[in-house]
Formats: structure tokens, sequence, C-alpha cells
């Protein structure tokens, strides 16, 4: 429930900073961020990996962060677990250790909204650090109303890019 609350305050300040919302429509939504890090490809796909360690607490259904976990082999979990639940928040379809994680990630809301949600991840050398690339696309019927939490869902991925590029 934390979770949905979440969202739902991030919508006010998600609408002002919609930039990174590619495209939009009551069925559909595509999402594009990137980033460079000053971290090494390896530390930051290391850091990637461990999701606890940057993933918001305020975007999880048990307030903290510590409970998540990702399983990095296809068909694995990016999981919570807390003491009388769990959620999964997405399933891993492809990884290239370093490089590239595509997650079949309906988060949050977006379960019960029966929607097919792609969050696909890249890690590029950049400079001395990195490049991160987030591309997200989600479909659903006209009735799921995705123009509607687009802009909230944008503010998220913008938040966890903001923690995961950051060197602390």
């Amino acid at each position: 429930m934390k979770y949905v609350q979440g969202l739902l305050l991030l919508a006010t300040f998600a609408a002002s900073a919609n930039a990174e919302v590619i495209a939009v429509s009551s069925g559909h939504y595509t999402l594009r961020h990137e980033a460079v890090s000053p971290l090494a490809p390896n530390a930051l796909w290391n850091r990637l990996v461990h999701p606890a360690t940057w993933w918001s607490p305020a975007h999880s259904y048990s307030g903290d962060a510590a409970n998540l976990s990702l399983d990095l082999r296809a068909g694995g979990l990016w999981k919570e677990e807390w003491d009388g639940g769990s959620v999964a928040h997405g399933a891993v379809l492809y990884v290239n250790p370093g490089e590239q994680l595509r997650l079949d990630a309906p988060f949050g809301p977006l379960q019960s909204m029966a929607v097919n949600v792609v969050w696909t991840i890249t890690v590029l050398p950049e400079g001395s650090g990195s490049k991160v690339i987030f591309d997200e696309v989600a479909n659903g019927s006209d009735a799921s109303n995705l123009d509607r939490v687009a802009g909230a869902v944008d503010g998220v991925k913008a938040e966890a890019m903001r923690s995961l590029v950051s060197a602390e």
C-alpha cells in the first residue's frame, strides 16, 4: 500500500517533469532515461543487480529497500519479501552480464492494471565512468488509462536513475 501512496504522491511532482515520456496514450507509454555515472561499468552493474542499494524504500510495499532482491538469470525475480508478505516486482527476461538487463516489470499498481511492461536497462562505458539507459514500454487496453500514470512512473524511474548512478 505504501508503494501505491508513494506513486500517487509523486504524480503531482512528475506531471511537470515529463520530458522523458516519449509516447503516451490510454493503452501505451514509452519512457527513456539516460544518465552518466562516475562509476566504472562493472561497479555500476554490481550496484544495479543489488536493488536494495539504490531503489527507494518509498516505492516498495514493505517500506524497506533491504527487502529487495534480484535473481539474475532468465526467469529469476526482482522480488520483495517481508514478514508476512512478498511481491514479485518483475521477472528477468534477458541478461547480458555487465551490459544489459531486461525485465517483465509491471511494478506497483501496474500489476493490478494487467498491463505488460518491459523495462530494459543498458550499461555502457562512458569515459572513465558509465552511461545508463532505462527504456520502458507498457501496453494495455484503452481502459488501462496509462496516460494517467505515465508521468508518475516516469518520476519513479527518474528517481531510481539518480540513485543508481550516484557514486555513494
